[in-house]
C-alpha cells in the first residue's frame, strides 16, 4: 500500500476500514531476532567416505549468511523416500553410479517429472571420468553442475554450492512472487463475490491470513469522515476477537494493538515494527482503514512486496464495496429518519412470518400530515416526521423494528402487547414540541396479528393497509385489525377493477338510454343515457359497484369521453331521423371536470358527431358546484363557449350556498330521486322537493325530478311546479334501436308537438323537441 507522501489524505477513503491480525500468542512479545533457517543439502552417494569428507570439508563455512545442514542417502532408492519427505532440500550432491550405472541419473528424472521439484539444485558427481558423457549430460538433464569427485577440493565445492544455493534462492523467490500474485488474485475474486462492508472485511482478514500464512484471527477497523477525533470502530473480526465487532477500537484488549491501528490511522501511512505490519488503507471516500497483521517472522522484501500488490487490488474492492453498501442503504434505508425503508421492512416481515406466533404489524398514518406541510412547510414537516419517530422509538421501541412505509406513514412490528392500538394511540395523547411549536396529532392505525394472516412480505402489509382504510372510515386517530373477509372484499374489487378495465377494451361497456318527459303534456322531451356494464359470461356489474372503481382508478377519464362520444353520435343519428330538436346532456364525474383536457374532449366530441354545442347539456353534482368558486366558474364558462348548457345533478343530497348556486347560472336542476319517494310520504320530503322547485324557478331554471314511478307522484310533482321527470312510469332504460322505435311508436298520452316529424313519416305523434340526456359513468348510477 502506498505510503501518506503517495495518498493524499483528501484520497482517503469513506469506508475505509482498519484491518488487524493477530495470532494465537498476541499477548507475547515477538522476537526480532528469530533464527534464520540453514540451507539443506542431501548428500547421495554409496562411499560412506563421500559423506564424511563433504561435511568435513563444508564444517563451519556460511552461504548468503546462513550455515549449511546436510542430509545423506545411501542409494538412489533412499534418496527417493527422503526427497518426499524432508522439505526445502537446496542442493542434492548425487553420485551418478550406485545400485546401478545410471541410478543418478534415473534420480534426477525421478526429481524433476515424478516430484516436481524445479527449484532444488542438483549437482552430479562421478568418480569415474568419461563415464557419463559431460556435454550431453548436461544437455539431456536438469541439472546444476557435473563434477568429477577428485575435482571438489574444499574451494571448489564451496564455490559449486554457493552459485546452486544462490540459483535455489532466485528460484524460490521466483515461485513464490508467482504464487504470492496467484493467491493476490484468487483472493480479490474471492472478495470479489462479497456484498456489503461487513462480509468483505471479513473475507480481507481471511485471505491476508492465509497470504502470510497466519492464523485466521484479525480486525477491521474503520475511522469516520475526514474527523481523526472520531474514534475507530470494530467492523469486522475473526477468531478470538470476534466478540469485537461493533465496538470501538479502545476495547481491543492488547495495547500495543490499539497503539499501533491509532498511529497508523494517525499517520497515514504503512508501519512495520515490533514484528507487526500495519497497513494503511486510502479511499476516495474520506475515511481511514488500517490493517494489521501480527507475524512470527521478519518479513522479507517479497513479504513487502506481496503486501503492496494485495493492498493495491483490496483497495479497488472496497471502493466498490461502498459504492454497493451506498447504493444498498439508498435501496433499504430513509435517509432522513435513518430507518428501514418499505422496501427493506418487506424483508424483515417475511423473515418474521417464520415465527409469526405473537407477532403483530402495525402501520401508522399521521392524519391530516399535508396540511402541516401547507402551514409549516416540509423543513417543519420533517422535523415532525423525526419527533414522532423518536417518540415511538422510546414508547414502543423495545423489541420492535421500525420503519418509514410512505411519507407520513410508519411500519412497526413486534409483541403483540406492545403493538396494539392502545400502546399506540397513547404515543400521540401529548403534543409534540417542534422547533418551538406545541404540535396536537393524531394517527390512524391499521393493525395485523401474523399469526392469523398466510400472506407474504407485500401481501401482508397490504392487508395492514386495508385494516387502515377501515379504521379512517370510523375517525381520526381509530385503529382495526385486519380479518379475513376485509382481505376478501378489498381483493373482489381489485378483481372487479381488472375485469373494468379488460371490458373497457373489450368494449363490453355500453349505453342504453332513459326517456324524459314534460310532466304538463307528458311529451317526450328526452332521453338519458346510462352506462351499463356486461361481463363476458353475459352477467351484469351494477353501476354502483363499479362507478366508484372506477372514479378512484382514474378509469373514469376515459370511459367519460367514450359515453359523451356514443351520446353525441346518437343524437346525431336521431336528428338524421327527424327529431330536430334533440339535445344531449353529459353527466360529467369530478376527475373529467378537473382534467385539463377536458373542454378540448368535449369540442372534439361535438365536432366529430357534427352536431351543434347547444345539442348538448353537461350535469356536475352538487358537491362539484361547490368546490372552489373562481375555478368552477372559469371551467363553466369554457363549457358555454362551446354552446352547451349546465345542469346541477342529485340536488339537495349536498350543502350547497344559494349565493354560490346564484353566481353558477346554470339552466336545470335535478332533483334527487330519494326526495321524489317521499314527496308523498312525509312533510319533510315534500317540504324539501317544494323548496327545490322554488329555487329553480326563482333562478330562471329548469327543474327536472328522477325516478317517477306511479301516476301519483307526476301530479304531486306537477302540483309542486316541476318542469320535467323521468322513470319507470315512462319508459325504462333501453338500447338505442330501441329508444328510435319507441319515440317513432304512437303514445296514448302523448300530445303532438310541432315540427317533429321522423325521416319518412307524417307528422308521427311522438316527434316532439326534446332534450335527450346522455349520462356519462357518474349518472349511470341511477
Amino acid at each position: 500500500m502506498p505510503d501518506r507522501q503517495h495518498t493524499p489524505h483528501s484520497a482517503v477513503v469513506e469506508d475505509d476500514d482498519l484491518l488487524q491480525f493477530l495470532d494465537d500468542h498476541e499477548h507475547a512479545a515477538l522476537d526480532e531476532d528469530l533464527p534464520r533457517q540453514p540451507w539443506r543439502v542431501l548428500i547421495v552417494d554409496d562411499d560412506a567416505d563421500v559423506h564424511k569428507a563433504t561435511e568435513l570439508a563444508m564444517q563451519g563455512l556460511q552461504i548468503e549468511g546462513q550455515t549449511l545442514t546436510f542430509l545423506h542417502a545411501r542409494s538412489a532408492a533412499e534418496a527417493r523416500t527422503l526427497l518426499r519427505q524432508e522439505p526445502d532440500i537446496a542442493v542434492v550432491l548425487l553420485d551418478v553410479v550406485m545400485e546401478s550405472d545410471d541410478a543418478g541419473l534415473q534420480l534426477v528424472r525421478h526429481i524433476r517429472d515424478e516430484l516436481r521439484q524445479r527449484a532444488v539444485r542438483i549437482v552430479l558427481r562421478t568418480g569415474q571420468p568419461g563415464y557419463a558423457p559431460e556435454i550431453e549430460t548436461v544437455q539431456a538433464y536438469d541439472i546444476n553442475d557435473y563434477k568429477t569427485k577428485s575435482e571438489l577440493t574444499r574451494t571448489r565445492l564451496y564455490t559449486v554450492l554457493t552459485a546452486a544455493i544462490r540459483s535455489y534462492r532466485q528460484i524460490r523467490a521466483l515461485e513464490a512472487n508467482r504464487q504470492g500474485l496467484e493467491m493476490i488474485v484468487e483472493a480479490s475474486t474471492e472478495l470479489g463475490r462479497q456484498h456489503g462492508l461487513h462480509r468483505f472485511a471479513e473475507g480481507v482478514v481471511t485471505q491476508l491470513c492465509a497470504l502470510l500464512g497466519t492464523l485466521p484471527e484479525g480486525l477491521v477497523c474503520v475511522q469516520a469522515h475526514n474527523d481523526a477525533t472520531a474514534e475507530a470502530r470494530v467492523i469486522a473480526a475473526a477468531g478470538q476477537y470476534s466478540a469485537l465487532i461493533n465496538r470501538p477500537l479502545h476495547a481491543v484488549p492488547v495495547g500495543k494493538v490499539r497503539d499501533l491501528l491509532a498511529r497508523c490511522l494517525t499517520a497515514g501511512h504503512n508501519l512495520h515494527e515490533a514484528g507487526c505490519t500495519v497497513l494503511f488503507f486510502g479511499l476516495p471516500s474520506g475515511r481511514a482503514m488500517a490493517a494489521l497483521v501480527e507475524v512470527p517472522r521478519e518479513l522479507d522484501e517479497l513479504d513487502r512486496q506481496l503486501l503492496r500488490a494485495f493492498c493495491s487490488n483490496i483497495a479497488v474492492g472496497f471502493e466498490n464495496v461502498m459504492l454497493y453498501t451506498q447504493l444498498t442503504d439508498q435501496a433499504y434505508n430513509d435517509p432522513l429518519l435513518q430507518l428501514p425503508n418499505r422496501t427493506r421492512f418487506i424483508e424483515l416481515l417475511e423473515h418474521n412470518l417464520k415465527t409469526p406466533d405473537g407477532i403483530t404489524l402495525a402501520l401508522i398514518d399521521l392524519d391530516d400530515f399535508s396540511d402541516v406541510n401547507d402551514a409549516f412547510g416540509h423543513r417543519f414537516g420533517d422535523q415532525v416526521l423525526q419527533a414522532v419517530a423518536q417518540r415511538l422509538a422510546q414508547r414502543l421501541g423495545f423489541d420492535t423494528t421500525m420503519a418509514r412505509i410512505s411519507s407520513n406513514a410508519f411500519g412497526l412490528l413486534g409483541p403483540d402487547d406492545m403493538v396494539n392500538g392502545q400502546r399506540i394511540g397513547s404515543v400521540f395523547e401529548d403534543p409534540f414540541t417542534v422547533a418551538g411549536e406545541r404540535l396536537q396529532l393524531s394517527a390512524t392505525t391499521g393493525l395485523v396479528r401474523l399469526v392469523q394472516s398466510r400472506a407474504l412480505g407485500s401481501e401482508l402489509l397490504l392487508d395492514a393497509q386495508i385494516a387502515l382504510k377501515r379504521a379512517k372510515a370510523q375517525h381520526r386517530g381509530a385503529s382495526q385489525y385486519f380479518s379475513a373477509e376485509m382481505g376478501i372484499d378489498a381483493r373482489e374489487r381489485f378483481k372487479l377493477l381488472k375485469g373494468l378495465r379488460a371490458s373497457f377494451e373489450e368494449r363490453r361497456l355500453f349505453v342504453v338510454y332513459q326517456p324524459q318527459v314534460e310532466l304538463a303534456t307528458q311529451r317526450v322531451v328526452g332521453a338519458e343515457a346510462l352506462l351499463r356494464w356486461r361481463t363476458e359470461d353475459g352477467k351484469f356489474v351494477p353501476p354502483d359497484q363499479f362507478i366508484p372503481l372506477a372514479e378512484h382508478s382514474g378509469l373514469i377519464v376515459p370511459i367519460g369521453e367514450f359515453v359523451l362520444r356514443t351520446a353525441c353520435r346518437q343524437v346525431r343519428q336521431l336528428r338524421d331521423a327527424g327529431y330536430a330538436d334533440f339535445r344531449i346532456a353529459v353527466n360529467i364525474s369530478l376527475a373529467q371536470f378537473r382534467h385539463p383536457a377536458f373542454i378540448d374532449t368535449v369540442r372534439r366530441a361535438l365536432a366529430d358527431a357534427e352536431v351543434p354545442g347547444a345539442a348538448l347539456e353537461l350535469e356536475i353534482t352538487e358537491s362539484m358546484a361547490m368546490e372552489e368558486v373562481s375555478a368552477v366558474l372559469r371551467v363553466l364558462a369554457e363549457i358555454r363557449g362551446t354552446g352547451a348548457s349546465v345542469a346541477i345533478d342529485d340536488f339537495g343530497t349536498g350543502f350547497s350556498s344559494l349565493s354560490q348556486l346564484r353566481r353558477l347560472d346554470v339552466e336545470r336542476l335535478k332533483i334527487d330521486r330519494a326526495f321524489v319517494r317521499e314527496a308523498q310520504n312525509s312533510a319533510a320530503g315534500a317540504t324539501i322537493a317544494q323548496m327545490v322547485v322554488n329555487l329553480g324557478c326563482s333562478l330562471g331554471m329548469r327543474v327536472v325530478a328522477e325516478g317517477i314511478e306511479t301516476e301519483e307522484q307526476r301530479q304531486h310533482l306537477l302540483a309542486l311546479g316541476c318542469h320535467e321527470g323521468q322513470g319507470w312510469l315512462f319508459a325504462r332504460p333501453m338500447p338505442a334501436d330501441e329508444l328510435e322505435r319507441w319515440l317513432a311508436a304512437p303514445k296514448p298520452w302523448e300530445q303532438p308537438l310541432p315540427g317533429a316529424v321522423p325521416a319518412g313519416a307524417a307528422a308521427t305523434p311522438a316527434a316532439t323537441p326534446c332534450a335527450a340526456e346522455a349520462v356519462t359513468p357518474a349518472a349511470a348510477r341511477h
